[in-house]
Parts: C-alpha cells; sequence; structure tokens
C-alpha cells in the first residue's frame, strides 16, 4: 500500500487490503475483510464495510455508502458478499448492500458502469456492464440488469425484477415487470414505447439489426399473437438476426412475466 495516497485522517481497518497506488480522502472508513485493487480512488466521507472486493480503477465519490448489512429483515448477521468489477463509477451518497442467503449471498456489480448520485442497489442485485443509473434511480432486491441498460433518473425497480441489455427506462418509470432487451419503457406502472434505436446505433448496431429487432418487438407487443407464440416466431427471426434472440431468450426465461 502506497501510504502516500491515503490521507492521515482516513480510518483504515488493519485487516483490509488495499493495493499500491490507491487514493483514500479525509474521513473515510474502511472495515476489515475489504480488498481494493490498484488505480482506485475513493473520495473523503466514504463508509466501506465487508467482506467487499472492489477492482482495478474505479471512482468511488464522496459520502458513498458500500458493502453494507443488506436492508431485510430476514437477515441475521450471515457473512455475505460485495462484488464490485473495474472501472466504475460511483457518485456522491450511493448506497450499494452486501446480499443475503436465501440468493446467491452477493451482490454484484460488472465493469464500466456508472450509478449517479443517491442511486441505491440493494442486496443480492446483478448489475452488468456499461449500465447507467441516473440519479436516484434506486433497485429493490434480487434485481438482474443486462449490460448497456439505462434507468433514468428516479426510476424504481421492483425486487426480483430483471432489465434486458440496452433497455431504456426513462425518468421516474416504475418497474413491476421484467424489461426485455432493447426495449424503451416508461411510466408508473412502466409501459413499453418502442425500442432503444438511438441506443443501439450509437453501439454500433447497423440499420439492418435494429429494422430487425423493431420487426421483433412488433412480433411481441403489436401482432396479437399469444405469448408463446410470438416467441416461436422471434426464435424463427433469430436464424436471420442472432440479436433477436435475445428477446425470445429473455421472455422464455422471466419468471415474473414482462412489461405489457
Amino acid at each position: 500500500m502506497n501510504h502516500s495516497q491515503i490521507d492521515p485522517r482516513a480510518a483504515i481497518d488493519p485487516a483490509a487490503e488495499l493495493d499500491e497506488g490507491v487514493s483514500v480522502g479525509p474521513f473515510t472508513v474502511i472495515g476489515a475483510d475489504v480488498q481494493i485493487r490498484r488505480g482506485t480512488t475513493i473520495g473523503p466521507h466514504a463508509v466501506i464495510n465487508g467482506p467487499t472486493t472492489i477492482g482495478i480503477d474505479n471512482k468511488i465519490f464522496q459520502f458513498a455508502s458500500i458493502g453494507e448489512d443488506p436492508q431485510d429483515m430476514k437477515y441475521a448477521g450471515e457473512e455475505t458478499r460485495l462484488e464490485i468489477g473495474d472501472r466504475n463509477q460511483i457518485r456522491e451518497f450511493t448506497t450499494i448492500h452486501r446480499g443475503t442467503v436465501q440468493d446467491a449471498a452477493v451482490t454484484r456489480i460488472g465493469d464500466d458502469n456508472l450509478l449517479m448520485a443517491y442511486t441505491h442497489v440493494a442486496h443480492d442485485c446483478q448489475l452488468g456492464d456499461h449500465v447507467i443509473l441516473a440519479n436516484a434511480a434506486s433497485l429493490g432486491g434480487h434485481v438482474i440488469i443486462g449490460d448497456y441498460a439505462i434507468l433514468g433518473g428516479f426510476c424504481i425497480a421492483h425486487q426480483f425484477c430483471h432489465i434486458g441489455a440496452h433497455s431504456f427506462s426513462s425518468m421516474g418509470s416504475v418497474i413491476k415487470s421484467d424489461v426485455p432487451p432493447y426495449v424503451t419503457v416508461g411510466g408508473h406502472p412502466a409501459k413499453p414505447h418502442g425500442i432503444n434505436s438511438e441506443g443501439l446505433r450509437r453501439r454500433g448496431f447497423n440499420e439492418e439489426a435494429i429494422r430487425l429487432i423493431k420487426r421483433a418487438y412488433k412480433l411481441l407487443y403489436k401482432s396479437q399473437l399469444k405469448l408463446d407464440e410470438a416467441v416461436l416466431e422471434i426464435k424463427a427471426l433469430a436464424k436471420e438476426c442472432p440479436e433477436a434472440g435475445l428477446i425470445s431468450d429473455f421472455v422464455g426465461e422471466s419468471t415474473r412475466g414482462i412489461i405489457r
């Protein structure tokens, strides 16, 4: 540990493991069973408890609370953990809690995510890579979010919901059911409003793929087909457009039902 980058006013448990190159600001508290890899910067007044592992080149801003006990009445002090990947930005007043033994006992944050100020990631949530949670977006327990999904400011996701890759949830959305990949939703409760075309273009999807994903969306929401019939049609479409297969797989695995 490079002590020149640790402010002397920080309180770090001797059992914590910090790589060289980790920077810690004044009045931050880091507990035992916390591992922080090289290049990660932690601002002032943050609190990090464990068991928690934090990867390389993350930036954690002031007043974040990371790795705290889950807010679950069933939690009885069992050892559970939080795993955070690489190159994430965790902004002011964000709260991320460890898992519970009623699930896999771990909350996971992938790589290259942006968690804006006042966001909340509850126990047992699983975030992929390149996810954006805008200011004050909140996830109930056990929520799973796919890669590149975006939740606008003040979105709320009910516990156990799955939010598909490349989806977009507009500001203030209240998500009570699963959101399929690529779909844009909004409202209270959230309803589908087409696909996230602009986001797909920004990520390099070609126009033909976008056209076929729109077709899959129409099969799912506009065709008057029963859900299982629409899934079969989308599976057939996936032979021409593999990206569409992400939708049929997601819908087939949904346990809460999809937003309709």
